[in-house]
């Protein structure tokens, strides 16, 4: 009795451990070993692993996203689809193992004898346990739970693509919300002077000294300074709305103490960065788990070709009296096993097979186009980074030549040697300078920003 009890879990073990379907192997990939323009040179690991934002130096922007991954509603949603995930995991995996459950009755009826007369009633009291398993003979069930898990992984790895995306548009914003305090700090400044310019030319058209068009000139650029001031208020709430919602928080107010020159850039980068550095980008790795988890579908499609096997059993007691059922006389068992399976259904389970696998080659051009977007990123944020360091250093010599020139332009006119157009000319250039070298160094500093994001945010803690 013993040996047909251990020679029938080892049938059962070995059945189960039967699998239709294709092995998942990953999509060979032809890629670079290095960056077109990466080229400044030290450890692939100086890089990687840190956290970028604190290069910035800034203790407030720290403050904004540590708050940011807290109760930012993205990363809250992307939390709680990883613990759907594992319930679903567990979920599946329970069909693999038998369904236990139980099942009583209880009546009382009586009926009429042949003949005439009414028979006594009786009594009848049944309980039983009952088992029912369909045994995974061609691993329908581990397939799918197998893709269960790889969407488990994949709802990880787009946690950590929605924090990743997050930090950078925190900091990136944060650093917009600076550039616009110093454009608006700029139109301030240039609206005091157009104002001083103007009371002064005001002075000399009443004396007679000036022309009335050098007032009139006057006149539009103390408007054109004092229209950009509203502008700029404008655009700093508007900026200033917007990162409060990123951390979760009503609109309002983003307390600041620093300005964007207080920002520094961050050191240079370092060069050789291997190609393979992106295998740690989470959108690629999520990627690739749904592909995993459409393979394992294609068993499931494959497994429903073939027929089921289950088995059911029944160990109970029925008895006419409560008192008796416990007796070894109620005693009642009963031990079945079936198969069914499909013959002839005009296709249908062959073409879910085509279906599956239709999904899994849109899957692997899915990947394959994550792959080339990340490269894509990493190599537009390089050369950004090498061309707006270039930009940045020119603005910065625009501005202060500007700066120059307007001083002199005033002093020439003021001495009577040019004429008010060509300070106008100067005013002018010099307001658009300062703009211009402001939106470059914020340009600058948001590139590093959208680097660390391509390469794959190693630095957040796993």
């Amino acid at each position: 009795m013993k040996r047909n009890i251990i020679f029938s879990l080892f049938i059962i073990l070995v059945i189960s451990s039967c699998k239709v379907g294709p092995n998942y192997r990953r999509p060979v990939i032809n890629s670079p070993e290095n960056f077109r323009f990466d080229s400044i040179s030290t450890q692939e690991d100086t890089i990687i692993n840190l956290k970028w934002w604190e290069l910035f130096q800034n203790d407030e922007l720290k403050a904004l996203i540590d708050t940011a991954l807290k109760y930012n509603p993205d990363v809250l949603i992307a939390a709680s689809r990883i613990e759907e995930s594992r319930a679903v995991v567990g979920y599946n995996k329970a069909d693999q193992w038998p369904s236990i459950g139980y099942d009583g009755s209880g009546s009382r009826m009586q009926t009429n004898v042949p003949g005439g007369g009414i028979q006594s009633p009786f009594n009848t009291i049944s309980g039983a346990a009952n088992l029912a398993w369909e045994l995974d003979f061609w691993g329908k069930y581990r397939m799918s739970t197998e893709a269960a898990r790889a969407e488990l992984l994949a709802s990880e790895y787009g946690h950590h693509s929605v924090q990743v995306s997050l930090i950078s548009s925190v900091a990136s914003t944060y650093i917009l919300l600076l550039d616009y305090d110093s454009r608006l700090a700029i139109s301030i400044k240039t609206l005091d002077s157009r104002k001083e310019s103007l009371r002064i030319i005001g002075e000399r058209f009443n004396k007679g000294i000036v022309p009335e068009i050098d007032l009139n000139q006057a006149e539009i650029q103390e408007a054109i300074a004092s229209a950009t001031i509203p502008y700029y208020k404008r655009l700093v709430a508007q900026t200033e709305n917007a990162l409060s919602v990123l951390l979760g928080n009503n609109p309002g107010n983003i307390k600041r103490a620093h300005t964007l020159r207080d920002e520094v850039i961050p050191p240079e980068i370092p060069a050789g960065i291997p190609s393979s550095i992106l295998a740690r980008r989470p959108d690629i790795n999520q990627a690739e788990q749904y592909l995993i988890a459409q393979n394992a579908r294609i068993g499931v499609a494959v497994a429903q070709r073939f027929p089921s096997i289950s088995l059911t059993g029944m160990l109970g007691a029925a008895s006419n009296e409560l008192s008796t059922l416990t007796t070894g006389d109620a005693l009642v068992w009963s031990l079945s096993g079936g198969i069914v399976g499909p013959i002839f259904q005009f296709g249908k389970n062959k073409r879910m097979v085509d279906i599956e696998r239709q999904r899994m080659y849109q899957d692997s051009i899915y990947y394959f186009q994550t792959i080339l977007q990340a490269f894509r990123e990493v190599e537009d944020a390089l050369i950004e980074i090498q061309t707006l360091n270039q930009e940045s250093i020119a603005r910065e010599r625009q501005m202060k030549s500007a700066q120059n020139a307007a001083m002199l332009s005033k002093e020439r006119y003021d001495g009577g040697v040019t004429s008010y157009l060509e300070v106008l000319d100067s005013e002018r250039s010099q307001f658009n300078a300062e703009l211009a070298a402001s939106e470059v160094y914020k340009l600058h500093l948001n590139a590093y920003v959208f680097l660390y994001k391509a390469l794959g945010g190693g630095w957040i803690d796993r």
